[in-house]
């Protein structure tokens, strides 16, 4: 069993990301970053076609059959482009028998947040926020959890998972929600890969879009 751990840390990781306005795709050879592919692009009406059509692009259905492991963000972003990357995670996780595990959007930039505002004490939480259209915020709470010698190498946790929130707390710490296509796709590939012995299989059954509100708001 644990050889065979041990040998999925060396196969290829795919991860599925979309923003407000994109999506994009990762895939990283080996845990190596110098190996990255990274595609991004601006969706419009036409997303579930031009979801499907890039993704074969992007990669080969050689290529594909080697991922050992998938990754997704689940949101807050928009609803029909969250739905449509999960649906097609999902479906590439039973067809190739790969797991598959997910990150709120909020959790993908919070190191890079963190380290934007110099965030940098253990234990010291924030909270990531973005505005409805209507009234009120979706917010989700993070804590820094080991302050390392470098900024690059924080590792924070998601305490509170993205929700619909009135208002602010005056005494905690409040940032904007900033999404940022390439180095969020960066950050989930190397989330993947840090999760990559912690699900099993069948882990795509739990995963779904992360949306607190109604697609309309």
């Amino acid at each position: 069993m644990k050889n065979s751990l041990k040998q999925r840390e060396n196969f290829p990781t795919l991860v599925i990301h979309s923003t407000d306005n994109s999506f994009g795709f990762g895939y990283r050879k080996n845990n190596n970053h110098e190996s990255d592919e990274l595609f991004i692009k601006k969706f419009n009406n036409d997303l579930c076609n031009n979801l499907i059509d890039d993704f074969n692009k992007f990669i080969s259905k050689e290529k594909l059959k080697k991922v050992n492991k998938l990754s997704v963000s689940i949101g807050p972003a928009n609803f029909n482009a969250s739905r449509l990357i999960v649906v097609l995670a999902r479906t590439i996780s039973q067809q190739i028998n790969c797991p598959l595990d997910s990150f709120s959007s909020f959790e993908i930039m919070a190191k890079r947040i963190a380290v934007k505002n110099n965030i940098f004490t253990n234990k010291q939480s924030f909270w990531i926020y973005k505005k409805l259209k209507r009234e009120g915020f979706i917010a989700g709470k993070y804590e820094i959890f080991d302050n390392k010698k470098s900024p690059s190498d924080l590792v924070i946790r998601e305490t509170v998972v993205p929700k619909v929130i009135k208002e602010f707390e005056s005494k905690e710490l409040f940032l904007e929600a900033n999404y940022d296509d390439k180095e969020d796709l960066k950050e989930l590939l190397v989330l993947a890969n840090k999760n990559l012995l912690k699900i099993n299989i069948n882990s795509w059954q739990k995963v779904l879009p992360l949306y607190p509100i109604s697609p309309i708001n």
